[in-house]
């Protein structure tokens, strides 16, 4: 500097430090050249240039005013001035000087998005635009990108929000080519209140990212002009949309008339659906077109009267003697299968038994709740190589006893149980069981599954049932099975058979006493051996020595 202007001039350092690259830079000039920066000599006052690095990609009105505003100290730039890159004026105070080096930093890309924030801000209805923000002329000007499918914009404008606007009650994000919504999940902790949020006219293809917005408490969600409304053509998937808004949580579901919006290719205007809270007394939903057409209300039974819809019915047993037979089983059955070691259920399948697990169809399995299951999934609507088919299906007892033991472990809800018989013959039996059941692991236990299960069955040798088919349905429980879950205390297991005479009710409570076993595992040992009780002393003494009785066997 000393040579550029003819004098010894002495360069300023706040805090005894040179200045960085890109900082802002401030140089002493003495008063008698003053006249050289195009203020008048007073007095020989000294001066200061001040250097900003990068500066001309601001606007000079914009970024002086940013300054001012930062600055604790009033000032009055002077011969403001390119070069290169750099931006250059005086300043005559030797306090304003110091205070604007501190400044170092401070004016970034932010501040240009604030200022072009707080123009599409309207207060009164607390709504903010940001529809084509990235050729917004403020920003193009100032050579900032605001590009909101990018993160960094997306998380900077939610900062701006959080910080100035956390009240936000209505938001456009329209025209912005958004094809994910990720970053969006992060404003609701921003803005919670948002109630109108307009995402038309950007990239969205999916109607799963819509699982993004569930955080909202949404009134109107616009979602014209995406490629997502390419699915929806007609009145009935339009509808379905509607519903499923609701259901997912997309929008409001109090019946305070959400609105959602979609462009669909039958209309040139977008189409509103407007929730209506009663019709004819009754809650449902009539969507109103917008444009003046009317979608016609959904499908549904006219009754004149309200009328109560009867019950739904417990098990179907063909009689009472097959309800005896598939109860006993299933006690039998579900009491091993609970109890930890699913080992003694060998002898419930046959030797060439088959099983298979399947799950219902799943759009994003990486959203799968039933992860312990989805690997071993056999629905063959997803599985079409008949290669994979085959690996899953489990064929011979050894191996279908081998894969239950492999399955998380679990306590059924014997209350929730419910038997449908669909074949009956005397050589084949063949029903479905359906209930709930949770897992017994410390971490899922709270976790509640609704499982149906179909058993094909033959006639065993001890007057029982042996599996030839198992075919598992495991999904996830409604808020109503959860509810009514294991709400009551299991059902008692009937020891006794209601035709068992006196002397095999006397031979049972002896063998209990004996063996110690509970009174229907003990029944189950005397059925089996034909009431021979030294038979049944002898074949319980060696499968105990095998310890192959399990513990569910002593349990009282």
């Amino acid at each position: 500097m000393g040579s550029q202007y003819g004098t010894s001039q002495q360069r300023f350092i706040p805090y005894g430090r040179s200045a960085r690259r890109g900082e802002m830079r401030i140089e002493k000039i003495k008063g008698g050249n003053a006249h050289r920066y195009g203020a008048e000599d007073a007095g020989g006052k000294d001066w200061f240039k001040i250097t900003i690095p990068h500066g001309k990609k601001y606007d000079k009105k914009w970024l002086l005013t940013s300054l001012q505003n930062l600055c604790p100290i009033a000032f009055i730039p002077l011969h403001y001035s390119t070069e290169g890159h750099k931006v250059h004026f005086y300043v005559e105070d030797a306090a304003a000087a110091s205070a604007l080096c501190k400044l170092t930093r401070r004016i970034t890309d932010s501040e240009g998005n604030r200022h072009c924030m707080s123009k599409r801000f309207d207060a009164s209805q607390k709504s903010l635009d940001l529809n084509s923000i990235r050729s917004d002329s403020d920003l193009v000007s100032h050579n900032i990108e605001m590009i909101l499918n990018q993160k960094n914009c997306m998380q900077a404008v939610i900062k701006i929000i959080q910080e100035n606007i956390p009240e936000l009650l209505c938001l456009n994000l329209s025209n912005n080519k958004l094809c994910k919504l990720d970053d969006i999940a992060e404003l609701v902790n921003a803005a919670p209140n948002v109630q109108s949020l307009n995402l038309s006219h950007n990239e969205l293809k999916s109607e799963r990212e819509l699982d993004k917005v569930k955080g909202f408490n949404l009134v109107e969600l616009w979602l014209d002009r995406n490629p997502l409304c390419d699915d929806f053509k007609d009145q009935t998937t339009y509808i379905r949309l509607l519903f499923l808004a609701r259901v997912e949580g997309w929008i409001a579901n109090d019946w305070k008339d959400p609105t959602l919006c979609l462009q669909r290719d039958c209309y040139k205007e977008p189409a509103v659906v407007t929730m209506k809270k009663e019709v004819d007394g009754r809650k449902m939903a009539v969507p109103n077109l917008q444009d003046g057409h009317v979608l016609p209300p959904p499908i549904c039974f006219e009754v004149e009267t309200r009328t109560n819809i009867p019950p739904c019915k417990g098990s179907r047993f063909v009689s009472d003697e097959i309800q005896g037979l598939i109860q006993r089983f299933l006690q039998h059955y579900y009491c091993v299968y609970d109890s930890g070691d699913r080992q003694p259920l060998l002898e419930a399948y046959h030797d060439g038994a088959c099983f298979s697990l399947s799950l219902p169809s799943i759009n994003h399995p990486s959203r799968c709740r039933l992860k312990d299951y989805q690997e071993h999934s056999r629905n063959i609507k997803n599985v079409k190589d008949p290669s994979t088919r085959f690996h899953l299906l489990k064929r011979s007892r050894l191996t279908v006893v081998a894969f239950l033991n492999d399955l998380p472990k679990t306590q059924h809800d014997m209350n929730s149980v419910t038997v449908d018989v669909n074949t009956y013959s005397r050589t084949l039996l063949a029903f479905t069981v359906s209930g709930v059941f949770k897992e017994a692991d410390d971490k899922l236990r709270h976790r509640v599954r609704a499982f149906s299960r179909v058993f094909i069955t033959v006639p065993a040798q001890n007057s029982g049932l042996c599996i030839v088919n198992d075919e598992l349905f495991v999904r996830n429980a409604t808020s109503e099975e959860i509810r009514c879950a294991f709400a009551a205390p299991a059902p008692s297991i009937s020891p006794v058979l209601p035709n068992l005479s006196a002397t095999q009710q006397e031979m049972l409570s002896a063998f209990s006493k004996k063996s110690e076993m509970n009174l229907e595992w003990s029944q189950k040992c005397l059925q089996d051996n034909a009431w021979d009780f030294h038979r049944a002393a002898q074949i319980f003494t060696e499968l105990k020595a095998q310890g192959k009785i399990p513990e569910a066997a002593f349990i009282k």
